[in-house]
């Protein structure tokens, strides 16, 4: 007879997940891991993580620093693939029988959680216990062979993982591992050829481990230096650029950049080093040589405790520091559980304020001491100072009167555009700085196109460094008060042709109107804000919609709707012979075509109606020609 569940498990008992391994598996390669690459990253980390806990254990041992000040005998890491195999070996802390069966059979528990050891945690690369996991993308068994150091002639221990859940654990004599540490060996996969030969093996414990602190040497099995029972070759045999010590402080300088330009493959224009001991963090910052688009943000080479964490990193700076890339290295960020990105806690909040203000600092020194660096940094990036000085006050002191615009004498600092207009005009768009800036010019007027991003925000804000500076917004009346009027005689002369264009313009809202302004080479100028339109859009489809739930919240929306103005130029000889049109149709295909011409000037997107209004006119124009010829 078969009990029912509820007698094998009364209501309410506990009950055990049970972990199908290989779904696991392949949870972790498509969703945790980026790439099976990780694996040999895993298996480095965790050996890095075991000579920091036997260091603690062993004040003492022989732990040296990598790099040519290394002792012979010290302890480190030996990593091996000849195509068939590949081992990593460790003379850390090792692990008992007891540490085997509670740390590498139980998914998730690290060795790093120990009591014993809880309050180094901090000293630990891996802390969530499924790195191992990772060697199952490339193999479907893993060999460990382990010595503890904590206890005096501890037997060796074995034990063999395989992808299907299974394991086994034997005890072997100490002879089997003469000296303490663990050595982890396997077996790869015919499909993992691409990150198990030697080749691959060597240049991805070069890609991770290049700036590790412990000697970490390569053997691909040839017989070479590298061969068995030879030294191996170094995979880290310089500390990192800003661990070294130089002659000069111009010979640091140089190499740091030229480690910049080795890591990001560009020379940068400035290299700003970059420590926070706070935080254990010590790197550099690039300055790029180019602009980069707005809001682009490049990622950045982040390494923790040595070990390469990621090197698309964009949270370690703010979004407007997308002028610089960095290598950093730090020993209190937290990874995340895939160890490919940071984790977003207090830590790392503070370290980002604390590099933005390193980078605020270096753009001070330059203003303060260097104003021909200043000039190319400006001149590459002075959209991220504008994002920058938009909210950092003393940034905006400092640069503002340095940062360029575009305006009517061309493109200038807003200090010298100032000390020529003492009225300083800004328009709200791109399109409007294009339709009125060689009027606007011609009249001694000075406006800086602020259609772009911040730079309205910031030209509003110059009186606050330089107090007899006036910034106004341009309007159209601003524009049109100084256009000169004709006298009174042309004005009734035209007076018949400005109501022709007036009548053949109604359709798109436009008034025309007759002045005199410079350059006499524009036959006309259109006056028409996006806002203006916008505003006719919305009062035409609150008619069109009368009567209905839409129509009448446009028309609770709905002002007096402003007026587009075609302002024909006197002083241009083809508006003086338009004028004096007395043929009806002649006259209202003229004043459309100046009318486009106008538009097209301004080049603001057409609508259908004013490209289908271009193409009419000239056409109609080109055919009374034809006929007055023929």
């Amino acid at each position: 007879m078969t009990l029912p569940d509820t007698a094998v498990h009364p209501a309410g008992a506990d009950r055990t997940f049970q972990v199908d391994l290989r779904g696991l598996v392949d949870l972790l390669s498509h969703h945790l891991y980026s790439s099976p690459r990780v694996y040999l990253r895993e298996l480095m980390q965790n050996a890095v993580d075991a000579l920091t806990a036997r260091q603690s254990l062993e004040p003492a041992a022989p732990l040296g620093p990598a790099g040519p000040a290394a002792p012979a005998h010290a302890f480190g890491i030996r990593l091996y693939a000849d195509g068939s195999v590949v081992r990593v070996e460790d003379d850390g802390v090792g692990l008992t029988e007891a540490d085997v069966h509670t740390f590498l059979a139980t998914i998730g528990r690290s060795s790093k959680r120990a009591e014993r050891i809880a309050e180094q945690r901090a000293d630990f690369i891996g802390q969530f216990g499924i790195g191992l996991l990772s060697c199952f993308l490339v193999a479907d068994e893993i060999h460990v062979l382990s010595r503890s150091a904590r206890t005096p002639d501890a037997p060796a221990v074995e034990w063999r993982g395989r992808g299907d859940g299974s394991y086994t654990v034997r005890t072997l004599p100490a002879s089997a591992r003469p000296r303490p540490g663990t050595t982890v060996t396997l077996t790869p996969r015919a499909d993992a050829g691409e990150w198990t030969r030697p080749a691959q093996a060597h240049a991805l414990a070069r890609y991770f481990g290049s700036l590790l602190r412990h000697p970490v040497t390569f053997d691909d099995g040839t017989g070479g230096p590298g061969g068995p029972g030879g030294p191996g070759v170094s995979i880290n045999p310089e500390p990192a650029p800003w661990a070294r010590t130089y002659p000069t402080p111009g010979a640091r300088s140089r190499a740091l950049a030229a480690y910049g330009e080795e890591v990001f493959g560009f020379t940068p224009l400035d290299t700003i080093e970059l420590d926070l001991p706070a935080v254990g963090l010590k790197g550099i910052a690039c300055v790029l040589p180019e602009a980069v688009p707005a809001g682009r943000r490049h990622g950045h080479r982040v390494h923790v405790k040595g070990m390469l964490l990621s090197e698309q990193a964009e949270e370690i700076l703010p979004e407007w520091a997308f002028f610089v890339r960095c290598v950093i290295d730090a020993e209190s960020l937290r990874p995340t559980a895939s160890r490919e990105s940071l984790y977003e806690d207090d830590t790392l909040a503070a370290v980002r304020d604390a590099l933005a203000e390193r980078l605020r600092a270096w753009i001070a020194r330059a203003a303060a001491s260097d104003p021909d660096l200043l000039a190319r940094f400006l001149q590459a990036h002075h959209l991220a100072v504008k994002s920058l000085a938009v909210h950092d006050d003393e940034i905006l002191r400092m640069l503002l009167p340095w940062l360029p615009f575009e305006t009517t004498d061309g493109h200038a600092t807003l200090d010298e555009f100032a000390r020529t207009h003492r009225t300083v005009l800004v328009t709200s768009s791109v399109e409007e700085f294009r339709q009125v800036a060689a009027i606007a010019s011609a009249a001694g007027l000075g406006v800086v196109n602020g259609g772009y991003t911040y730079d309205r925000e910031l030209v509003h804000r110059l009186p606050e460094i330089r107090p007899e500076a006036v910034v106004a917004d341009l309007d159209p009346a601003t524009l049109t008060a100084h256009l000169d009027p004709v006298d009174r005689e042309t004005e009734l002369a035209a007076a018949a042709y400005l109501a022709v264009a007036r009548d053949a313009l109604a359709v798109f809202d436009c008034d025309v109107a007759l002045r005199t302004f410079q350059p006499a080479s524009a036959p006309a100028l259109l006056v028409d804000s996006r806002e203006a339109r916008h505003e006719r859009t919305r009062s035409r489809l609150a008619r069109e919609q009368e009567g209905g739930l839409w129509g009448d919240i446009l028309g609770a929306l709905s002002q007096e709707a402003p007026r587009a103005q075609l302002i024909l130029n006197q002083l241009n000889p083809l508006v003086r012979t338009a004028v004096t049109i007395d043929e009806p149709e002649l006259a209202r295909t003229s004043a459309e075509a100046l009318y486009g011409q106008a538009a097209m000037l301004s080049r603001r997107p057409l609508r259908p109606a004013e490209s289908s209004l271009i193409n009419r006119s000239f056409l109609d124009l080109l055919a009374h020609a034809l006929r007055k010829d023929s």
